[in-house]
């Protein structure tokens, strides 16, 4: 731990402090989880949601859940991922072809209903659904309120100190590229924080109990919040938007898709450059057209 940055400033106190758990091990055992909870890296994070116009109790009663947490760890793997090494030929595996075929059998009425709505093509969101929550069968264990909180206080030193020791040394960015990095993150984070919270009032859910990756994105099919409130959409009529559900996320991603730009009979390139918005990965989107072109072989 950088302790001068986290300290600069604090005076004698938070040394002899910071002494006393040296000396007992105490820090060395339990950073950086016990150090984000004495920073309390939350505080003014939750000052900022309420000015913005959230309930103050409401704020305070969901940062005060006991499965809200700063996830330094989870998030760290924010400043070490990289596209290009994903293994996304394994998609196009004998097994999972097979698997997607069936997905698209046992959902051929959502399939249908979003390929005639939306104009998309069945395959290709079958595609979507298998690269990224394996036919809905891995959604993600990380809390979506924790995750995004912990980004979204990355606008405080302390709490910026705290994920930048969590990251292992393979793969770690540069600090200033981290610092630039984090400077981005922070602000998108907060937007989809607020987005998040809006959508869980509209669809009276509980925000503490939702996981999802550890960007952030959630349900089947893996939607960060402002595109559930921009795109997401209520496939099977029930009266509320839940991309837990197969059929709202099947329509989420056709309505997505048609969004930027996807017509029936678009060649393989113009495909591309559609799904090139859901993940800006060309390793991502090659993935999904060989395995469209796969399921439709």
């Amino acid at each position: 731990m950088k302790l001068t940055a986290l300290f600069h400033g604090r005076g004698s106190i938070c040394l002899i402090w910071l002494c006393s758990l040296l000396l007992t091990g105490i820090y060395a055992a339990s950073a950086p989880g016990a150090l984000a909870d004495e920073l309390k890296p939350f505080s003014k994070l939750k000052a900022r949601l309420v000015a913005d116009g959230f309930d103050p109790q409401w704020i305070e009663e969901i940062y005060s859940n006991a499965g809200t947490v700063f996830e330094a760890r989870g998030v760290s793997q924010y400043f070490r991922h990289n596209e290009a090494t994903l293994d996304y030929g394994q998609f196009s595996s004998r097994r999972n072809i097979r698997d997607a075929r069936r997905y698209m059998t046992d959902h051929k009425s959502e399939l249908d209903a979003a390929e005639s709505r939306f104009g998309v093509d069945p395959a290709v969101i079958t595609a979507i659904i298998l690269v990224e929550t394996k036919l809905g069968t891995y959604l993600g264990n990380r809390s979506i309120l924790s995750t995004l909180s912990t980004m979204a206080a990355l606008t405080e030193d302390a709490a910026r100190e705290i994920v930048w020791e969590s990251i292992p040394d393979e793969g770690r960015f540069t600090r200033p590229q981290f610092e630039k990095k984090a400077d981005t993150k922070a602000d998108w984070a907060y937007r989809e924080l607020k987005a998040f919270l809006n959508y869980v009032q509209r669809q009276r859910m509980d925000p503490t109990e939702i996981n999802g990756s550890y960007a952030g994105a959630l349900g089947i099919a893996q939607f960060m919040p402002s595109n559930i409130l921009s795109h997401g959409e209520d496939g099977n009529q029930d009266g509320r938007v839940d991309l837990f559900t197969h059929a709202d996320a099947i329509s989420s991603i056709a309505s997505y898709l048609k969004y930027y730009g996807w017509k029936p009979g678009l060649d393989r390139k113009s495909a591309g450059k559609v799904i090139y918005h859901y993940n800006h990965s060309p390793y991502y989107v090659e993935a999904i057209l060989v395995i469209a072109e796969k399921l439709k072989g």
